[in-house]
Formats: structure tokens, sequence, C-alpha cells
């Protein structure tokens, strides 16, 4: 039989480039994201790289009944699920003063509490079996702090330690859970980010600054955190640091006022 792989936020960017990917190495796959229609193009993508048919669920991760049921849908087309894919996200960059607490609530529901209603779903599946992997996907922002990025730092903060302390306690259980770390990915994740400034003027500013970083060559690619997932499945790794992202964590390592400095001088724009 075929391993199979449940992918969230799975209809672009990092999860759509990990569906190609895994489909590949011979995965059969679930896909889960909010629009059909991308999840319609994705799944097609699969299929002209692999020849087989992902099943695509229409889910908003935010709603603990849907991911019931992408789960119970998923489990009843394929049988069982080998691997979990946590990667559905949002961005989000402004002075913390000017998050609304919808904002608060959109970026935590999303990154953390998204993450948590996967796994509750699947894991009673995972434990009547003894095995399966859960990789958490989540940034340098959750290792790393930085001004101007606060809820979703505190999202992505919340992630790691969900994802160490799920391993410390599931990995005596034939259980592997991994956490992936990247930087800025080039992918359209600013289409759905949350972004806020002291004005419009600021807040277009703070959307361009990041547009113009995104264009950096060396800015990695959805491909480059596709493989790290590989990586971590295959050699059932617990934390991949992605590209320029273990340069990150190095200097905060060494030098963390110098870390905080920088990122509060990059991203301050309008903010006195």
């Amino acid at each position: 039989m075929a391993p199979t792989a449940l992918i969230t936020g799975g209809s672009e960017g990092i999860g759509k480039a990990t569906a190609v990917l895994f489909a590949r190495k011979g995965y059969e796959l679930i896909l889960a994201a909010r629009h059909s229609d991308r999840l319609e193009i994705a799944a097609q993508e699969v299929q002209n790289v692999s020849g087989t048919v992902p099943l695509i669920v229409t889910c908003d991760v935010t709603d603990p009944l849907q991911v019931k049921t992408l789960v119970d849908k998923a489990l009843e087309h394929y049988g069982y699920i080998d691997v979990l894919i946590n990667n559905a996200g949002i961005y989000a960059s402004a002075p913390v003063e000017e998050f609304s607490l919808e904002d608060w609530h959109k970026v935590i529901d999303t990154n953390l509490w998204g993450y948590i209603h996967t796994i509750h779903a699947l894991l009673p599946h995972f434990l009547q079996r003894g095995k399966g992997t859960i990789v958490n996907v989540s940034s340098i922002g959750g290792k790393v702090p930085t001004a101007y990025l606060v809820p979703y730092c505190t999202s992505k903060f919340g992630v790691t330690g969900l994802t160490e302390a799920l391993h410390a306690e599931l990995k005596p259980k034939g259980i592997q859970v991994c956490g992936i770390y990247p930087n800025l990915i080039k992918s359209n994740f600013m289409e759905r980010a949350v972004m806020r400034g002291k004005n419009e003027q600021d807040t277009q500013s703070r959307r361009q600054q990041i547009e113009n970083i995104l264009k950096n060559p060396v800015v990695e690619k959805p491909e480059d955190v596709a493989n790290a997932i590989w990586d971590a499945v295959k050699n059932q790794k617990s934390e991949i640091f992605v590209g320029s992202a273990n340069f990150s964590q190095a200097v905060n390592r060494l030098f963390p006022g110098l870390f905080q400095w920088a990122s509060h001088q990059i991203f301050k724009n309008k903010d006195s």
C-alpha cells in the first residue's frame, strides 16, 4: 500500500510544492484549503507529475468541525493516514498597538489553533496504529523574537512549544513530530497577510517592503521548504531550519540584542 499524507494549506505555495514532491515520492495525498478552485488547480498539477489523483477537501482549519470532517473523509477514502503536514498559516506585520483583537484572533486561530485542531482530530488514529508522523511548518519567527511581528511570533512560538512537547511525549509511542523553520519564502502569502500601520501610507510601505524583500534572489522558494519536509519525514528528524533561517538562528543565539535591534530598524517604518 502506498503511504498517505494530509497537507493543510495544500493549494498553493509551500503546501502545493510539498504535495508535488510527495506525489513524486509515491505518496497518496489529501489536500485541504479554503478555496476549492485553487485546490483543483493544485490537484491537477499533482496528477500531471504522478498520475495519481489526490483527494481534495475544502476546509477552514480554524473550524474544528470542518477539520473533523476533513479527517473523517480522508480516513474513509484511504483507510489510513501516515503523515500530517500542518502548513496553513497567515503572516502579520504592524506596530503591536495597531493590531485589533480581531487581528490577534485571526492570526492565532489560523497559525496555532489550526494545527491543534488537525492534531486533535488525527491523533487517535496515529495512537491506534502505533505510528505516524506530524510535521508542523513553523517559522524562524517561532524561534527568534522579531519586532513588529508580535501576533505572528506569538502564534509561531506557540507552534514551537506544541511541536517540542508533542515530540517529547509521542516519540516513545512511535509517533514522530517535527518542526520546520523557514525564513520568508517566495510565495503569494501577502494576499492574505494582516498588515497594519500608523496610517494608510505606512501600511502600504510595510507591504511594499516585504514584497521588495521577496524579490531578492537569495530568498528561499516553496520547493526549499518542501525538500526540508521530505527530509524530516524520510529521516525522522525533530527539527529543520531552512536555508537563511540557520543564519538568523545563529545570530540570535550569539548576539540577541543585535538581532532584535536589527529587526526593529528593518520593520519600524513610520513608527517612532
